[in-house]
């Protein structure tokens, strides 16, 4: 019995570590542009929101999967959450610290709500209805979300190049979540067998070049103001 239990508890632990990447990229993104001093509240208090709602989301996930439409739902708005974190490079000096790391809590909360759909049925999957495993799975969470986030957002002020891949990995996410739609995703596949890697591919690449696009207009309409 105690064998189980270590062993249920090694396999959150992996999934976590796993699971939590896309996580802490929305983190890096959304806080990458404030002040030093908000940057660590930022992270802190939109992790603990996400980690509440996936509290939630954990014992609702699977009645949660069987709704038709909710993931395409879901992956659509991840889409343009990924879009405006792109485009929105640079556009936080603009507005007053405050407001900007509200904004960044918020999103935060969002896009980790719509990921961890997926994330938490296979949390309460690997668990096997352990409540106590499912806890200690969310708490070994909290920290690789609030870790990851930060190393990322150093990387990305050194390699810009990384904010794109970041972006890029949402719109492969949105891809993904829209596959494993129980009313479309069976017909995805079907009907366009090489979908399963299309079109998590083909909305990596729509988002970056919709993000950058719209953020030169927005930097070509501000140059004129």
């Amino acid at each position: 019995m105690e064998g189980d239990f270590i062993i249920g508890l090694l396999k959150l632990i992996l999934i976590n570590i796993v699971l939590s990447g896309d996580n802490a990229v929305v983190i890096a993104l959304a806080c990458r542009n404030l002040p030093a001093h908000q940057q660590k509240k930022a992270i802190l208090w939109g992790s603990f929101g996400a980690i509440g709602l996936r509290i939630v989301l954990t014992f609702v996930a699977v009645s949660l999967l069987q709704i038709p439409y909710l993931q395409v739902a879901g992956g659509l708005l991840l889409i343009w959450i990924a879009i405006k974190l792109l485009k929105g490079d640079g556009e936080e000096e603009h507005l007053k610290a405050g407001t900007s790391m509200a904004a960044a809590i918020k999103t935060i909360i969002v896009a980790d709500f719509v990921m961890s759909l997926d994330n938490v049925l296979a949390v309460a999957g690997a668990a096997g209805g352990n409540y106590l495993l499912i806890i200690l799975g969310l708490a070994i969470s909290i920290p690789l979300i609030i870790w990851g986030s930060q190393l990322l957002m150093a990387l990305m002020s050194r390699f810009p190049v990384i904010v794109l891949l970041g972006a890029a990995l949402l719109g492969y996410t949105a891809g993904e979540m829209a596959l494993t739609d129980k009313a479309v995703g069976h017909f995805i596949e079907t009907a366009f067998p090489v979908g399963h890697y299309v079109l998590p591919i083909g909305l990596a690449i729509l988002v970056v070049v919709a993000g950058k696009l719209l953020g030169r207009k927005n930097s070509t309409l501000v140059d004129q103001n």
